[in-house]
């Protein structure tokens, strides 16, 4: 990808965290990370699975060894490969598994994003797929002792799903997409 294209890809993935993720506070977490520009946006020309594999291996490495205090989290935003979500879900497995050959479970997981996201069991245009809709296919690298640490409530963790859920049933399907669709989302 060139330079131009990625920072369009950067441009538009920052301006859905803040008008969606952070603007609906779909994750209670995100501001305080994204405020302090600890948020890591790598766009991979990956167009394969071979080649995401190897760039995920890289980008979980480089997050392990780099200091919270520069590099908190990391975007691995991937506009070339998996753009079919079924690929992408395919995929996912072998995601994880590579956290786990490179012994960063329980260290570093992995949250994903995508265009078409569809949670298993539920129609293509279910509020809930929303919660993890994106602009790009994306994989996001968390440290898990940035979520425990701000998280200290396993309750208020796992009510956040059906939070945001009811969030985006009173706003409603058309609001959402017009959010998705709006500058944020320069696909549609």
């Amino acid at each position: 990808m060139g330079d131009g294209n990625e920072l369009a890809v950067v441009d538009s993935t920052r301006r859905w965290i803040s008008a969606v993720v952070i603007g609906l506070n779909l994750c209670p977490f995100a501001r305080r990370v994204f405020d302090a520009g600890r948020v890591r946006y790598v766009v991979t020309a990956a167009a394969n699975g071979e080649t995401l594999i190897a760039d995920l291996g890289g980008e979980l490495r480089t997050l392990a060894l780099a200091p919270r205090e520069v590099v908190e989290t990391t975007l691995l935003i991937h506009p070339r490969a998996f753009l079919a979500f079924s690929d992408y879900n395919d995929f996912l497995s072998d995601a994880d598994r590579l956290v786990r050959d490179l012994g960063f479970r329980g260290m570093i997981q992995i949250a994903s994003f995508h265009p078409e996201y569809q949670f298993a069991g539920t129609a293509q245009n279910a509020v809930e797929n929303y919660t993890n809709r994106s602009p790009y296919p994306m994989l996001h690298l968390l440290r898990e002792e940035s979520i425990s640490e701000v998280a200290t409530d396993p309750a208020m963790l796992d009510a956040i799903p059906q939070r945001n859920i009811q969030t985006l049933r009173g706003l409603g399907l058309a609001e959402i997409q017009h959010r998705l669709r709006s500058p944020t989302n320069p696909r549609e």
